[in-house]
């Protein structure tokens, strides 16, 4: 019999893993990617000879990525080294302490005793609180569809008595006393799109998650994860078309995805769509609202957006060699900065920094007298009247005089190549909504049934992956989304739809 068409729209994490996990299933599957290569917002990035790391700096749950090539008789192994780290992050603070993070719980809890004594005890409970979130929030829910309250309702009282309604910030200060230990164990829900005093304490299990697997870097960087992976979807008989936009999602009079239509005019038919897409561009760009229900279009209108990124790629014709994989540096303010990105809609005088130095773990990085890195700064996303061809530069101004008071004397003068990324980027190169890093904010009334389903209640046939996406945005949470799409599509071949 004819395999089923099935097609793939975005060839981010999510859209490769549905692809793999679909072909897995028995049908033939094209993915189509409108970019030059694949990855989306983990994709490298090459520059004036320079290779940067663009997304994610690490790779947590590695499983996740074992299971796609385990699928089609592969090892991960075998074309990528996972590089584990033992420093996961260095926090450097105002008042010139600094704080270690990594390791298993014992070497962690030990840090945290030395530097606040009387926190020792708080951290032990806050580390079970966050293994009992692990339990619910990933081993149980990660990869199970979302689609009837009921789901939820299952599992609310648990949640309750876990404290899943408090933001992360607020149960973490339940623990915690040291003010600077409190931004350290509060950071994680900024890694994917959150304010940590809005954001559901459930993201407290990205803490658990850290030490149950650990945490790697891809020698070679994500563009050597991409290239492992762009090869195991042709082993697999995937079908990827690059610089292929997809402008439109056909259907029939009963709601049934019939197809898809490109910008060449070209059209492809398929019997079932996965959109890695931001949710919001698919539905209002590529489905039309006219298809959507007023009352998702009034939700649509109110939604929490997670904030945008200002991204500084740039190499230096000296090392740094003081300077570790991960450091984050914090100012004067925790909250008051994050309130002015998130709800003025204005870029804070004073940010938190994430300094990301791959060459620091990886030989291929950079030559071996020479340095590459990112920083990273939140800021607000394209809701704000900021002009960004004024700001960028002024920003980056304000980043260098920094690191270089800090971190990287002299950067300024050591620089060889940069590239400079903002909001912008996201909204042009990646068709995220206005110009979001992560898409919808990881609130808890977005989390879950809140959370845009993985399978469209607008369109039969028609599934979604994604930072958008049930379970949410990272690695583990965009390679799970495809996991819950691959169940909802053993459904469907169970029931002949």
């Amino acid at each position: 019999m004819p395999q089923p068409q099935l097609l793939v729209i975005g060839g981010g994490l999510g859209g490769i893993a549905a692809a793999l996990r679909s072909r897995a299933l028995g049908y033939q599957v094209t993915l189509l990617e409108r970019n030059p290569t694949l990855g989306g917002r983990g994709s490298g990035l090459y520059h004036n000879g320079w290779r940067y790391d663009s997304g994610p700096t690490v790779i947590t749950a590695p499983h996740l990525l074992e299971e796609l090539f385990t699928l089609f008789g592969q090892q991960l192994q075998q074309q990528l080294t996972l590089q584990p780290l033992q420093e996961y992050y260095r926090f450097h603070f105002p008042d010139g302490s600094h704080f270690a993070y990594g390791g298993q719980a014992e070497q962690i809890e030990a840090a945290v005793r030395a530097f606040a004594p009387a926190d020792g005890d708080g951290y032990r409970a806050l580390l079970e609180q966050a293994r009992q979130l692990f339990t619910i929030g990933f081993e149980q829910l990660a990869e199970r569809p979302f689609h009837h309250p009921a789901t939820l309702l299952r599992h609310t009282p648990e949640l309750l008595r876990l404290g899943a309604w408090r933001s992360v910030h607020r149960s973490v200060a339940r623990h915690l006393r040291d003010p600077r230990l409190r931004q350290v164990f509060s950071t994680p829900p900024l890694l994917v799109g959150g304010n940590p005093f809005d954001t559901t304490a459930i993201y407290l299990l990205i803490h658990y998650l850290e030490q149950r697997w650990g945490v790697h870097y891809p020698l070679g960087g994500v563009a050597a994860l991409m290239t492992a992976l762009h090869q195991l979807l042709r082993d697999a008989g995937v079908v990827v078309e690059t610089n292929c936009e997809v402008i439109e999602i056909q259907s029939d009079h009963r709601r049934r995805v019939t197809g898809v239509r490109l910008a060449t005019g070209e059209e492809l038919p398929a019997n079932q769509i996965i959109a890695d897409l931001d949710p919001l561009h698919l539905y209002q760009k590529l489905i039309g609202v006219q298809r959507i229900s007023p009352l998702a279009r009034l939700r649509h209108r109110y939604l929490h957006h997670s904030m945008g990124l200002f991204l500084l790629h740039f190499a230096t014709r000296q090392r740094y060699p003081a300077v570790g994989h991960h450091s984050i540096l914090f100012g004067q303010q925790f909250r008051q900065p994050l309130e002015e990105i998130f709800y003025r809609g204005t870029i804070p005088q004073e940010f938190a920094i994430y300094l990301h130095h791959p060459s620091a773990t990886d030989p291929s990085a950079a030559p071996p007298d020479r340095d590459t890195f990112y920083a990273l700064v939140p800021v607000p996303n394209l809701a704000a009247p900021i002009d960004w061809e004024q700001a960028a530069p002024q920003l980056r101004q304000r980043l260098l005089d920094r690191l270089a008071a800090t971190l990287l004397p002299g950067v300024e003068q050591q620089l060889l190549d940069e590239v400079m990324i903002t909001p912008h980027h996201f909204a042009k190169q990646l068709r995220s909504h206005l110009g979001c890093g992560f898409s919808i904010a990881p609130r808890f009334q977005q989390s879950a049934w809140f959370r845009f389903h993985n399978r469209s209640p607008h369109l039969d046939g028609l599934y979604l992956v994604g930072a958008g996406t049930h379970p949410g945005a990272g690695v583990p949470g965009v390679l799970s989304s495809a996991k819950v799409v691959e169940r909802l599509l053993q459904e469907s071949q169970r029931s002949g739809k």
